[in-house]
C-alpha cells in the first residue's frame, strides 16, 4: 500500500489525485486533437466540483489557468484564453508602501488629532464644550494605554499643541475624569468563571 505522503505533491491539492492524473495523462496523449478534447472534458470536470463558484467573474478563465499549472506548463494545446506564465506564477510581487500618516502623538491617533481641528475651528459655545469634554476624556484614556499614571497638565498641554494654539484650557478651569481601562485578561478570567459555573 503507498500513502498519499509517499506520492508525488500535487501543484493544486483542492482539485485532488484523481484530477492530477486525468492532467497527466492528457499530457501524455500524441495527437492533438484528443488532446484538446480531454483538456476541454477535465476543465468541465474541475468547473463541477466547484458548483458555488461558477458566478465568479473569469471562472472558466481560471480553471484554464489552473490547469496550466497542474500541467506544469507541460500541456501544449490551444488555450481559449490567454493563461498565466510560469514567470508570472513565480516571481514576488513588488513592494507595498504602507501610508505612515504623520501624527505628533501617536498615542492619540490620526482621527483624534483631527477632530481636535475641528474643536478648535469651531464657535464657542454648548456644543464646542461638550466636544472638549468629551475629547478631554478620550485624550486621557489614549494616554492612560500607553503610560502607567495619566498626567492631566501634560493632557492640556497636548490640547493645546494639536489644537495649533487655539485650545487653551487648564486644571483650574476644566477637570478631566478618572478613566477606568479594563484588562482584557481580567475579562477573559470573568468569562471562564462565569461558564463553570
Amino acid at each position: 500500500m503507498q500513502y498519499n505522503t509517499q506520492k508525488e505533491k500535487l501543484l493544486l491539492p483542492e482539485y485532488g489525485r484523481n484530477i492530477q492524473n486525468m492532467v497527466d495523462h492528457c499530457v501524455s496523449i500524441k495527437d492533438p486533437e484528443e488532446r484538446k478534447k480531454c483538456a476541454y472534458t477535465v476543465i468541465d470536470i474541475m468547473g463541477s466540483m466547484f458548483p458555488h463558484l461558477r458566478d465568479v467573474n473569469n471562472f472558466k478563465h481560471i480553471l484554464w489557468d489552473h490547469l496550466a499549472i497542474m500541467s506544469d506548463f507541460k500541456l501544449e494545446i490551444d488555450y481559449p484564453y490567454e493563461i498565466i506564465t510560469r514567470e508570472e506564477l513565480y516571481t514576488n510581487p513588488g513592494h507595498l508602501d504602507y501610508s505612515r500618516p504623520t501624527m505628533k502623538y501617536r498615542h492619540y491617533g490620526k482621527i483624534l488629532e483631527r477632530m481636535i481641528k475641528i474643536a478648535a475651528d469651531m464657535e464657542e459655545g454648548e456644543k464646542k464644550n461638550h466636544l472638549l469634554k468629551m475629547l478631554l476624556s478620550q485624550m486621557k484614556r489614549s494616554y492612560s494605554q500607553w503610560n502607567k499614571e495619566a498626567d492631566d497638565e501634560k493632557i492640556f498641554h497636548d490640547l493645546y499643541d494639536l489644537s495649533g494654539g487655539k485650545i487653551k484650557l487648564n486644571a483650574d478651569t476644566h477637570s478631566i475624569p478618572e478613566v477606568k481601562l479594563n484588562n482584557s485578561r481580567d475579562k477573559l478570567k470573568n468569562i471562564k468563571y462565569q461558564r463553570k459555573r
